[in-house]
């Protein structure tokens, strides 16, 4: 009877290893209970990454088998309404520098453009890393080793996406700051992840905009990668993107300025620094718009 045991009990952790795909999922904890709803009228709060198994209303940290061992992951984040069996579109995000004056902390678990952008609700969010050089960590700042942080994604998106429902066909893009550049230096930088995306959403630069001090952040390397937007919808939010203006037989652009400190009403009301990603997370009517624009490409 003890050998029957043990037989069922190994059986059943094979099946629940299958069914969790091969991400890592540290220092297992008993699952908090999920949130069922989001209250539209009140500011949004980011779900804290936590280190449980996936569920509706729950953003949790995975370890890719790639980099098992290292400090190097994504966060998962499954909508208040997703269910095993369904089909969902899905918002991919890379965060902003490491910057503490405007809050920012480079942090996979600290994004939050992608949370505002969808409320929490219908889509799935991925937040991505960049992979600092030697792989064993994220980069907080700029890009690491590029080549090492786009294959992470070509690697990791179709296989999340095949694992939890994701719609391969309604794919987004989109970055705040570094990761506002990031829509194009990473997500264009070859045919193969370009491919990858429905439509694209950047808040406060963009890829070409300046010269910074990494390889190919020129405007005429910039505008190589842009030939790879082929048409498709971008949101171009916040500052720093005029020079798109120019060139919007590259794609279908839709420009979204964004009043950050009426809507924070700074100096008088919240602390908060205007260059920020979370803009989004307040009711008002350019979240109104964003979340339009999403709807209508979804």
């Amino acid at each position: 009877m003890a050998f029957d045991t043990r037989i069922v009990f190994c059986f059943s952790v094979v099946l629940f290893v299958f069914s969790t795909g091969c991400y890592e999922y540290p220092h297992e904890k008993t699952a908090p209970e999920t949130e069922n709803s989001v209250n539209e009228n009140a500011d949004l709060v980011t779900p804290e990454m936590t280190e449980h198994t996936p569920a509706a209303g729950r953003r949790v940290r995975q370890t890719a088998p790639e980099y098992r061992g290292t400090d190097v992951y994504h966060a998962l984040y499954l909508p208040v309404d997703w269910k095993p069996g369904g089909r969902y579109p899905v918002v991919v995000e890379y965060t902003g520098n490491k910057f503490p004056q405007s809050g920012s902390t480079g942090e996979v678990k600290d994004a939050n453009l992608g949370y505002g952008l969808t409320g929490g609700k219908g889509f799935i969010w991925v937040s991505m890393p960049y992979i600092e050089k030697g792989g064993q960590k994220n980069a907080l700042r700029w890009w690491g080793d590029k080549q090492a942080t786009i294959d992470y994604c070509k690697t990791n998106l179709p296989r999340i996406c095949e694992q939890f429902g994701g719609d391969q066909n309604r794919v987004f893009i989109c970055g705040f700051s570094r990761g506002a550049i990031a829509v194009s230096y990473i997500g264009l930088a070859d045919d193969e992840i370009a491919s990858f995306w429905k439509g694209f959403i950047a808040h406060d630069h963009f890829d070409g905009h300046r010269k910074w001090g990494y390889a190919d952040s020129d405007r005429q390397s910039a505008l190589k990668r842009l030939a790879r937007l082929n048409g498709r919808p971008v949101l171009v939010c916040g500052s720093a993107n005029d020079f798109l203006k120019e060139h919007q037989n590259l794609a279908k652009f839709t420009f979204l300025p964004v009043p950050v400190s009426e809507i924070f009403q700074i100096p008088e009301g919240k602390v908060i620094h205007p260059h920020t990603d979370l803009w989004m997370h307040r009711k008002s009517q350019c979240r109104d718009q964003a979340r339009q624009w999403l709807n209508q490409y979804k």
